[in-house]
């Protein structure tokens, strides 16, 4: 190895794609250092949902059985018509010859990001700065370095799991281009026990109700509700008390006020960077790609990217041809444009359709294929992520 490729790789973002990333070099002897912003892990809701090719990954990594544990086991995931009740059910344990876990599990990336920081902490040769904000960063022939509180770290590579607003995007020159969509999504969690009022009501629901929708996904101590602004009423308005309060009651009506635990409100996003790597920096998880929140994909997507990058690098690492890191964008990029951009958008315009007989439409169909054993597998295989990653572990190590 040589000298330069001995100094450390950089990460910037401890969510759980720069966690994984992080684990996943220490465990193979490399060198890391990694820089976020915030003082520790953000308790603020997030993503949620794993799917079974994600708790495969983890469990090479140690930390699947820890996150199970804290979770909430979620076979059976529907959508409903909320006037009726009816629903269409799909069981992932239809898949359970294709992955070792053949579930949904619900638990907040919190939980995955503290047990991926005590797994780093046997490692001396990983090193993890919080309130540590990445105010610049920069590469050469022969390394690259990140700036913190006006000091320099240097390193052999840079991953950018920085989400969103990435710095090493933007410092790369490299398009963000897409779309955001005209709605916003308002995250409720409330201790209300919604399955003793809504008959047949699965752990994850997607369900229309009236003029609009929401979901219900069962986490192990309380109920996340996805929630939309009524036509007409401002994003302000629709994260006033009184107006959540009116949505739930809609959703089941009682007379006690809901005990709304934690509320949250953000912008739904569609874009895809223009590449994944430009030099010796590279981009991962919401960096890279972000989509519709529905079916849950985002985190996941991420949390593949980091596997698939890091193989790359630990070979590239262990002097193999560089051309190597350029399959990570042939594997990663397409996958995210062909399955989890377009997987999750036919899923948001579904639940975002409004016609009451396009709605009947729709769910007869997803109700032949939730009965039909081989249209459900191959449902299943693409809405728990498997066949994206099948397709991807078919492009080859280096392109001709």
């Amino acid at each position: 190895m040589t000298a330069e490729l001995r100094k450390p790789v950089l990460i910037v973002g401890a969510g759980p794609v720069g966690l994984t990333a992080a684990l996943r070099l220490a465990q193979a002897g490399v060198a890391v250092a990694l820089f976020e912003a915030e003082r520790a892990v953000s308790t603020d809701l997030r993503a949620s949902t794993f799917h079974p090719p994600t708790l495969d990954m983890l469990d090479t990594l140690g930390v699947a059985v820890e996150l199970i544990a804290q979770g909430r086991l979620t076979p059976r995931w529907q959508v409903r018509l909320h006037e009726t009740g009816e629903r269409a059910e799909f069981d992932l344990s239809i898949l359970a010859d294709e992955t070792r876990h053949p579930y949904r599990l619900q638990c907040e990336q919190q939980v995955l990001q503290r047990l991926l920081l005590d797994r780093l902490a046997q490692y001396p040769h990983a090193r993890i700065r919080f309130d540590a904000e990445v105010e610049a960063v920069g590469q050469d022939a022969r390394g690259v370095w990140v700036g913190v509180k006006g000091e320099r770290t240097q390193g052999s590579w840079l991953i950018g799991a920085d989400g969103a607003r990435s710095i090493v995007r933007r410092t790369c020159g490299i398009g963000f281009e897409g779309e955001t969509y005209p709605e916003s999504t308002i995250l409720v969690t409330t201790d209300f026990e919604f399955e003793r009022s809504l008959p047949g009501l699965s752990p994850v629901n997607y369900i229309w109700a009236g003029a609009g929708t929401f979901s219900l996904l069962r986490l192990p101590d309380f109920w996340r509700c996805s929630l939309y602004p009524r036509e007409g009423q401002t994003l302000e308005s629709a994260m006033e008390d009184d107006s959540i309060e009116a949505q739930l009651q809609h959703v089941v009506s009682r007379a006690e006020r809901y005990r709304v635990l934690h509320k949250r409100c953000y912008r739904i996003h569609r874009r895809v960077a223009d590449t994944y790597r430009r030099g010796r920096m590279l981009l991962a998880g919401d960096a890279a790609h972000l989509n519709s929140p529905s079916g849950g994909m985002g985190m996941n997507a991420g949390i593949h990217d980091a596997f698939s990058l890091t193989d790359c690098l630990i070979g590239v690492l262990g002097d193999a041809d560089e051309r190597l890191l350029d399959r990570y964008e042939r594997q990663r990029r397409p996958i995210a444009v062909e399955h989890v951009l377009q997987q999750s958008d036919r899923n948001r315009r579904r639940m975002q359709e409004t016609d009451p007989q396009r709605r009947r439409e729709l769910l007869r169909d997803l109700q032949l294929t939730a009965a039909d054993p081989a249209r459900a597998r191959e449902y299943l295989l693409a809405s728990s992520m498997i066949a994206g990653l099948r397709q991807a572990g078919r492009i080859e190590s280096v392109q001709t």
